[in-house]
């Protein structure tokens, strides 16, 4: 008994402990400070003051003394940023007239070949003329420009379009002077970012618009560069470098440093954007998701796309795992990533004669002929995650003068190369797992390297478990054209269904954003390591970061041919032509599974540009559609305040529905025959209306559903055939989806399709049962 009651008090005497480090914690945290942004509903501003500066000033000063403003923020959203205590943010919170104080949020980057495979090439009579994309803006979000790259060339260009409003900003290493008429505009915006980690050091990062990282060059130059004749990586895809809209103009706005983007900082950068002028505003970040009324990044995309401005960012890169997808509101056009008809194979020969193909872009001294000591890293690491050549994980005693195989996954590619050289090893085979399958990305490895899919992993691992003196050389790499299947979805592509909002399908569609050639910083070597001391004007890299530029360049070409498109007509346009199949009529395959991927792999489809020129008919949209959606998620006025600076009531008498809005795809979200509430038992029945807006000519479209049995559903259309008259007239329709119970996890997938003969509307289907 004395034992047990002796454990008792211990017990008891331990748990008060934690409890009082955990208050003093809490405690602690509570006095920290930290930025917040605050959201304000601009007409409650007091008639005390005579702007809107003054009201904020004296509403920050009530709560804190010392505080002071980062950014006043009036266009992307209404309010500013500070830093506060958790009380003094609760208290400010409080005050009449503040919507929401949320606290800042850390983001990351999604991280030549392109115009002939998209059909580009050898199609100029099709697209606007040099004038009309001359005066589109491409606004790129991402961490800065190097601006003495070719690809900004301004040769040929014409004056500055007069509705800019924008400048190039002065700082370190950048020059007033190091804008042009190609790169009209270059900002840095770092008050959050030096808030939250510290002021930034000269010695590793100019605070300046200047590109230290590359990514941020890479992104604008594949959507807007200029055409760049011999540009290549090593000799490896050489040919003519070129964006997608070479001659639009691009605007870099620097928000992403060495430590992340912050949103304050994104905020301020879209709230200039708007004043500025942009038309499209291009954006490989994500983060999280969270209610639209809790996302202040779809809150500042809301308000540039309800001024005209076309928002696209990256879908992520956490593929291939189900419901993975970023940046999902139904105003911001979301891009996943496909392969090009290219790669650089490096073979591996293994000393039982037996040769796997792998991709590499190594160029520097070969491994010999002969064959050399091969090893799995888990077999010579003091670690139980040795396979993954972490840091400091590999025993140089086991590893010098050998090649290791590595698995793929947890830290960066070219950084196990890196661990494999610094232990002694002469060259890596890195080997895909089952999380990326037989996807292969090349990089620009500083030792010889070859990575292979998991099949040939698989392969090469066994045979060196069952030899006893295994060996391997790995050949030198070529760069190969026509590759087929392509594309296939990238095995990194995050995918559907959309999370937050399952009655909206994403991504939207997927394009070119694996092994991706475009400018580069002189600043970082390709591998962006910090002792990889090459110097490169180009770099090949991959990530639904190199897709969604795609899609912003060809965004503005559609702006330039049709500049009264909203952005939600020039998204439609982008997705109703997009293809899902091969010539041969097989579906495009998912590299991860190896098996035909789905809408929620590649949303519409694969972006094909020279169609989405004309597509006969649109799916427009309009602030008021967006507003309704937002009803038919059941916000309050002051959720939908937050989500969109509008004072906006629904009524209570109509019947909202997320798959109303006329969206140019449909995810219909069902319930099983034992699920509950607001979806689908056995034999239920669900309707959606869409409108078409005609932006061709005078045409008759017929509708068709394929396939033509879906199971467990059935589709019926009304009317089966939209007659057009004259340009911009607008046609409604319903679909009525019957569907029987499936099991929780089943999907189905159709395609619904108008056509005249000439033109194909197209829009995936997509079912979920849960």
């Amino acid at each position: 008994m004395k034992i047990m009651a002796f454990r008792f008090l211990h017990m008891v005497l331990v748990l008060v402990i934690f409890a009082c480090v955990y208050a003093a914690a809490e405690e602690q945290s509570r006095k920290t400070k930290q930025t917040y942004i605050v959201q304000v509903d601009k007409t409650s501003m007091p008639a005390s003051f005579n702007d809107h500066s003054q009201w904020y000033a004296a509403s920050l000063k009530s709560v804190s003394d010392s505080a002071e403003m980062l950014y006043t923020y009036k266009n992307a959203i209404h309010g500013f940023s500070t830093e506060l205590t958790v009380e003094e943010a609760e208290s400010l919170e409080q005050q009449s007239g503040i919507l929401s104080v949320q606290p800042e949020v850390r983001y990351e980057l999604h991280t030549t070949r392109t115009p002939e495979f998209l059909g580009l090439e050898n199609t100029e009579a099709l697209f606007p003329t040099s004038n009309q994309v001359s005066d589109v803006i491409v606004g790129v979000f991402d961490t800065g420009v190097w601006p003495e790259l070719k690809s900004f060339d301004d040769t040929g260009m014409g004056p500055v379009p007069s509705g800019w409003k924008g400048g190039c900003e002065v700082g370190t290493n950048f020059l007033s002077s190091s804008c042009n008429r190609k790169l009209i505009g270059a900002k840095f915006f770092s008050k959050g970012y030096e808030l939250a980690l510290g002021s930034i050091d000269p010695k590793t990062e100019s605070k300046s618009p200047r590109d230290d990282d590359g990514h941020g060059t890479h992104t604008s130059t594949t959507a807007a560069g200029s055409a760049v004749a011999g540009a290549n990586l090593f000799g490896y895809a050489s040919g003519i470098a070129r964006g997608m809209a070479t001659r639009a103009r691009i605007a870099a706005y620097k928000v992403c440093w060495l430590g992340g983007c912050f949103s304050s900082d994104i905020v301020a950068a879209m709230d200039k954007a708007i004043e500025d002028g942009v038309h499209v505003i291009s954006m490989s970040i994500g983060g999280g998701v969270s209610e639209y009324y809790n996302d202040i990044i779809a809150t500042a995309a809301f308000n540039a796309t309800a001024q005209g401005i076309i928002v696209s960012c990256s879908a992520g890169n956490s593929g291939p795992g189900p419901g993975s997808l970023t940046n999902v509101a139904p105003w911001i056009t979301t891009v996943g990533a496909g392969t090009l008809d290219r790669d650089f194979p490096a073979v591996v020969n293994l000393g039982n004669r037996r040769s796997y193909t792998g991709v590499s872009l190594y160029n520097g001294k070969p491994l010999p002929d002969s064959q050399v000591p091969l090893v799995y890293a888990s077999n010579v690491s003091t670690e139980s995650y040795g396979h993954l050549c972490m840091s400091d994980t590999l025993i140089p005693e086991k590893v010098a003068g050998k090649v290791v195989v590595c698995d793929r996954g947890s830290n960066p590619r070219v950084q196990k190369g890196m661990e494999v050289r610094n232990a002694g090893g002469v060259g890596m085979i890195l080997a895909n797992t089952d999380s990326y399958g037989e996807e292969l990305v090349a990089d620009a490895h500083l030792l010889p390297t070859a990575a292979v899919g998991q099949k040939a992993g698989d392969a090469i691992k066994k045979y060196i478990l069952s030899s006893h003196d295994p060996t391997a050389t790995i050949g030198k790499v070529e760069t190969n054209l026509g590759v087929q299947p392509s594309p296939v979805v990238a095995a990194f592509s995050s995918r559907g269904p959309n999370p937050l909002t399952p009655g909206i399908l994403k991504p939207d569609l997927i394009a070119p954003g694996v092994n991706i050639l475009a400018g580069w910083t002189g600043k970082a070597g390709p591998t962006g390591l910090e002792n990889d001391t090459r110097h490169v004007s180009f770099n090949i890299i991959s990530g639904t970061s190199m897709s969604c530029p795609h899609v912003s360049g060809l965004a503005a070409l559609l702006k330039a041919s049709h500049p009264e498109w909203s952005p939600a007509a020039i998204r439609s346009a982008l997705m109703t032509t997009a293809y899902t199949a091969y010539k041969n009529g097989e579906t495009i395959i998912d590299v991860a599974s190896g098996i035909a991927s789905t809408p929620f792999d590649f949303g519409a489809g694969h972006v094909n540009p020279v169609a989405a020129l004309d597509p006969g008919l649109v799916y427009d949209a309009t602030v008021d559609d967006y507003l309704r959606f937002l009803c038919a998620l059941k916000y309050s006025s002051d959720q939908i305040k937050k989500a969109t600076n509008r004072d906006f009531t629904c009524d209570s008498s109509k019947n909202y529905s997320t798959g109303d809005l006329n969206y140019p795809s449909f995810a219909v979200p069902l319930t099983t025959a034992s699920g509950k509430g607001g979806g689908l038992g056995v034999s239920s029945t669900v309707k959606y209306t869409r409108t078409l807006s005609n932006v061709g000519t005078p045409a008759t479209y017929k509708v068709v559903v394929s396939p033509s049995k879906v199971p467990s559903v059935k589709i019926v259309v009304e009317p089966e055939s939209l007659a057009f008259n004259g340009a911009y007239e607008k046609k409604s329709y319903t679909v009525t989806f019957i569907a029987t119970s499936m099991p929780s996890g089943s999907t189905s997938f159709a395609h619904l399709e108008w056509s005249d003969g000439t033109h194909f509307v197209r829009s995936p289907v997509a079912f979920t049962w849960t």
